[in-house]
């Protein structure tokens, strides 16, 4: 195509931000609102005609676009495969949510919060169809500054202290990054992603430069013991900023893994597995004790979050089909799943304004709808056959028995404490005596609630029934992954 479609993919929410910005709302913020909402549906039905039009077939690089920049020292290389383009339309499909959320949860500077979604969803989109390293970087890094102010001015009463924690975390861990970039364009002369990915990297170079990646991707997934930050982001973050956080945000270090750890510095991979199964499966273990002695809702779905990108990370390097496709089921899964489950706890704390689960019990009495989706999202989240939570975790330990008994033993506890969890919070929430008379006066979801729980709890289930649309989209793109993997240490052998 001559038509530059990722590009206008990428900045059609950043022009719509400066729409937003030269609008004259006063105190509806309708004209903000419907921008930010035709905006967001424009570009997600662009990234269905880009899932369309994708060749599922093949796993090169398609609608590439490609212009210097810099004196010709760096491109801004745009392109995707059948893994990015799952990531771009999850993202896509979340960002209306979010803003149709806010519309009852963000009350003040509703004009600049809807900014902040927008150029959070440009950087997003970005980071998928990057295919240059300093481009990929930019748009990574770049998504801190939004999100840092969705929580530092729209979160709660601790939201400075959760902003700058969350801001220090994943800016120091990708300044080792910034630096292996620079050592890989001075191995390379390049820093073009399908370039570096036939010239090779040096051998003796992969290990340092495999760690420098790490540094970044582990706090963004994140992984023990760098996870710290996100229980206190999502607790502080506006129910907007939550769900992007969960569905989005957290998918890039897992897509970073797969688009340039594995295939970029094969070596170091195969070398670093057992750090990565150490890593994984004590998030997996630890995260969930941990979410078992949580009162509140917010924290608890995200130690629960931490355990779930453990499955990722266990799949991703098992360097097996099942292992690496259960992780992008997984992740597509957990950003359905988790955006559900915070929009849950959003509409409860828009009513009674606690995310504590003592202030509840006994919801099925008086909000029987919200009870009801509520509990989908529960048992979609500890892995039910039936929904696309059991599917990816099911896949992920199928890959990691073929390469390690006891890591894949350790990991199925992770299965039983999910369950425990969920379950647990289930019946504290939903079900029990009502001590609370508050409660008898709440109101059940509303319309837009309904519509955005229903369209969640229906692809959560109808993927859950049917993957193939999803396997079928990344099935080559992981063929070729694993392929180049094992010729790259054959031909090092």
């Amino acid at each position: 195509m001559n038509f530059p479609i990722l590009s206008t993919l990428i900045f059609l929410p950043l022009i719509s931000s400066f729409f937003i910005f030269l609008s004259k709302d006063k105190e509806n913020n309708f004209s903000s609102i419907y921008i930010s909402l035709f905006s967001s549906i424009a570009t997600f039905m662009l990234s269905l005609f880009l899932w369309y039009s994708l060749d599922v077939n093949t796993a090169d690089f398609q609608f590439v676009e490609e212009k210097s920049w810099i004196n010709n020292y760096i491109k801004f290389k745009l392109g995707i495969d059948g893994i990015s383009i799952l990531f771009i339309v999850l993202t896509a499909f979340i960002t209306p949510i979010c803003i149709i959320s806010c519309i009852n949860s963000v009350k003040e500077r509703v004009k600049e919060f809807l900014i902040a979604i927008l150029v959070l969803e440009t950087f997003m989109i970005g980071v998928f169809c990057s295919l240059d390293l300093v481009i990929f970087y930019l748009f990574f890094e770049g998504g801190l500054i939004p999100m840092f102010l969705i929580i530092g001015v729209w979160g709660g009463s601790r939201r400075v202290y959760s902003a700058f924690k969350f801001f220090l975390f994943t800016l120091l861990g990708s300044v080792l990054m910034l630096v292996a970039i620079i050592v890989i364009y001075w191995l390379t002369g390049t820093t073009d992603v399908t370039q570096i990915y036939e010239i090779k990297i040096p051998k003796e170079y992969q290990n340092l430069l495999w760690l420098a990646f790490l540094s970044s991707f582990a706090v963004k997934m994140p992984m023990w013991p760098v996870h710290t930050w996100l229980p206190d982001a999502h607790v502080e973050a506006p129910t907007a900023g939550s769900v992007i956080l969960a569905a989005i945000l957290l998918k890039m270090a897992g897509y970073g893994f797969l688009r340039f750890s594995i295939p970029m510095f094969p070596y170091a991979s195969e070398f670093f597995t057992p750090l990565i199964y150490g890593l994984s499966i004590i998030a997996i273990i630890y995260t969930s004790l941990v979410a078992l002695m949580q009162e509140d809702m917010k924290k608890l779905i995200a130690y629960s979050s931490v355990a779930h990108m453990g499955y990722v990370t266990l799949g991703i390097f098992t360097f097996t089909k099942q292992g690496i496709e259960g992780s992008i089921y997984q992740m597509i899964s957990h950003g359905l799943i988790s955006a559900a489950l915070f929009l849950c706890v959003g509409v409860l704390y828009d009513r009674l304004h606690s995310r504590l689960i003592s202030t509840y019990g006994g919801l099925v009495n008086y909000l029987p709808k919200y009870s009801l989706l509520f509990l989908i999202f529960a048992l979609a989240a500890l892995g039910l056959p039936g929904t696309t939570g059991f599917l990816g975790e099911f896949l992920i330990l199928i890959g990691t028995f073929q390469k390690s008994y006891l890591a894949a033993m350790l990991a199925t506890l992770g299965v039983v404490l999910g369950a425990a969890y969920m379950l647990w919070l289930t019946k504290r929430v939903i079900f029990g005596v009502t001590q609370n008379p508050k409660i008898k006066t709440l109101s059940d979801l509303n319309k837009l609630e309904i519509i955005m729980l229903t369209i969640l709890s229906f692809l959560v289930i109808f993927f859950g029934f049917y993957p193939m649309p999803l396997m079928e989209t990344f099935s080559s793109s992981v063929n070729s992954l694993i392929d180049n993997y094992q010729l790259a240490l054959n031909t090092r052998q």
